[in-house]
């Protein structure tokens, strides 16, 4: 005579569904300490109760099977995701190298390089910014000026201040 079948459903009474619990889990981690022994597999079983009582087996120790788990959940996730993320900053670099070589082609217009193939009313453009930025330029650096004579005028009248009352005590 063989085992009965048993119909997958929720077990009513609390003692006879606490005993399969029990029994069920006893099985259930001799058979993950089996195949971590023939298949040299690690693994980490863990099981909570109805009650809330924790049950587990680990191959080694449960954190480093957690560890592992996230670290290759998070890599699939990546393989996942990563096909448009590439798609993305392919655009991106595009978009940097675009960038890039206008910059390029503006400076090496600032510098007076390569004005040949420049229309007359871009190189007025070009002359104009370039005194903008020589305005910009004279007014930074003559307030840097005014400051530094002022700082100089001052630190000389607290010398000279100094120098008579020196020259008082000497007296």
């Amino acid at each position: 005579m063989g085992r009965r079948k048993v119909a997958i459903k929720r077990i009513d009474d609390t003692t006879s569904r606490q005993v399969t619990f029990s029994k069920r889990r006893n099985g259930l981690l001799k058979k993950a300490k089996e195949i971590s022994i023939l298949c040299d597999a690690q693994l980490g079983v863990i099981l909570f109760s109805s009650t809330g009582k924790l049950s587990e087996f680990s191959s080694t120790s449960m954190q480093s099977v957690i560890q592992r788990y996230n670290r290759t959940k998070n890599w699939d996730n990546q393989l996942l995701t990563s096909m448009p993320e590439v798609k993305f900053w392919q655009m991106e670099a595009e978009v940097l190298r675009k960038q890039l070589e206008s910059l390029q082609e503006t400076h090496r217009q600032v510098m007076g390089k390569e004005l040949s193939n420049m229309a007359v009313d871009d190189l007025q453009k070009l002359e104009n910014q370039l005194q903008m930025s020589l305005q910009g330029i004279r007014l930074k650096k003559e307030q840097i000026l005014i400051n530094e004579i002022q700082e100089l005028t001052t630190k000389g009248s607290l010398l000279h201040q100094q120098n008579i009352e020196l020259y008082k005590t000497l007296s």
